[in-house]
């Protein structure tokens, strides 16, 4: 039993990481695109930004297929279209032929986010379910360890366009995992239960649900927030900071290993204090962080120093943060697991790629715009946690 629930963590992190994989391999490329495509600053972010536009949008399709379908069609589906997309970035011949695949590739890759959130809940409820979520996270975490270094490194070999071709080996290992070590968890019986209508009717259910939609704002602005670090954090610590590629890469992986490694204690910290304590305490912890980053950086601090350890301490709140909230959130809906694991996708990048664009209209060259956007984004998580874990949550219905 716990060989399987080691091998299902692996495929499903593995699968999960696909996606961001290709954003985090191409964060250090992006001062390179432009001087290669001469695109400005603002064209390069919205390669990237249509990435995560479309991942936000297509995971609204893949949940409602996936509870009709099974989990593993739609994978299979998704792989295809990322690979796809990632050959056509690869041999782009301008900036807005870039973004136009980005956004495709976006669209494949949704369903690497989508569809293993939702196998978790089809197996498991409660604390299993944050403690698989956990360890989804960690094997998760090869992506925003690795691939940056991994991304500077072969740009100096072999120039961005072969981040391109690396995330489409990426997308041929998706689809080997699927098809040799991912069991359907999706029985037909479910599946014949759902349908397109049942799927707006359960849209439209979810949106109603103030405890669900709650949850799930939290851990849209926590992530938000992460995501304003990721559209500018290459430019402010490379041009501002006079950061190497190299170096970036190291600083941006500190914070995703202290992400990751505060994550793992998940499961233990739930078990002996409740979800809902842990996620009360974690959103305190990453604002009142995120807060005095922000205050120091207005207080004329403008040094790299205290921004990287306070970076890395609030990056650990976080991730506490966002596998608690998921779980919190899926629970009394395991009927629709598929539909509710999309809205949330959905919402979170959506919320990420509003907050990335609000960031991008006062970028000025310095530290200050997205120090503002991720203090400001982790203090409406923390008013939203005090709006929302005021009452009870509802029992979750048993796992399948």
């Amino acid at each position: 039993m716990k060989s399987s629930f080691l091998r299902t963590a692996l495929v499903l992190g593995l699968l999960s990481a696909i996606g961001p994989f290709a954003i985090d391999m191409y964060l250090p490329a992006l001062p390179s695109i432009g001087q290669s495509l001469g695109a400005s600053m603002s064209a390069v972010q919205a390669s990237l930004m249509a990435f995560f536009i479309s991942m936000g949008l297509g995971q609204i399709i893949y949940g409602p297929v996936s509870d009709m379908l099974g989990r593993k069609v739609p994978l299979y589906f998704g792989l295809v279209l990322f690979g796809a997309g990632s050959v056509g970035c690869a041999l782009a011949p301008d900036i807005h032929t870039l973004v136009v695949l980005r956004f495709i590739q976006g669209l494949g890759a949704c369903a690497g986010m989508v569809i293993p959130r939702a196998v978790v809940r089809d197996l498991h409820t409660g604390h299993d379910a944050a403690r698989l979520m956990s360890l989804l996270m960690l094997v998760f975490s090869v992506s925003p360890i690795l691939a940056p270094l991994t991304g500077s490194l072969l740009i100096e070999w072999a120039g961005w366009r072969s981040v391109f071709w690396a995330v489409t080996l990426a997308a041929v290992l998706g689809l080997a995992l699927t098809a040799t070590s991912l069991p359907e968890t999706r029985p037909p019986a479910e599946r014949a239960q759902s349908s397109l209508g049942g799927a707006a009717r359960a849209y439209g259910s979810l949106l109603r649900d103030g405890h669900f939609m709650g949850l799930v704002m939290i851990g849209a602005f926590g992530i938000a927030s992460f995501f304003a670090y990721l559209a500018n954090s290459s430019f402010v610590l490379i041009d501002h900071y006079g950061l190497s590629p190299r170096a970036y890469s190291i600083a941006f992986a500190a914070n995703a290993a202290s992400f990751i490694g505060v994550s793992q204690f998940t499961g233990r910290l739930a078990q002996r204090f409740g979800l809902v304590a842990v996620v009360k305490v974690a959103v305190s912890g990453y604002a009142l962080t995120m807060g005095a980053l922000l205050a120091l950086n207005l207080a004329g601090v403008d040094a790299l120093a205290p921004m990287l350890v306070l970076l890395f301490i609030g990056y650990g709140f976080l991730g506490l943060v966002v596998p608690t909230t998921s779980v919190l959130a899926l629970d009394a809906h395991g009927a629709v697991a598929g539909t509710a694991s999309a809205l949330m996708g959905t919402l979170q990048f959506a919320t990420g790629a509003v907050l990335m664009a609000v960031v991008g209209l006062f970028v000025d060259g310095s530290a200050r715009p997205m120090l503002v956007g991720i203090a400001g984004a982790a203090g409406l998580a923390a008013l939203l946690t005090a709006i929302t874990l005021r009452h009870p949550a509802p029992a979750p219905t048993p796992a399948g």
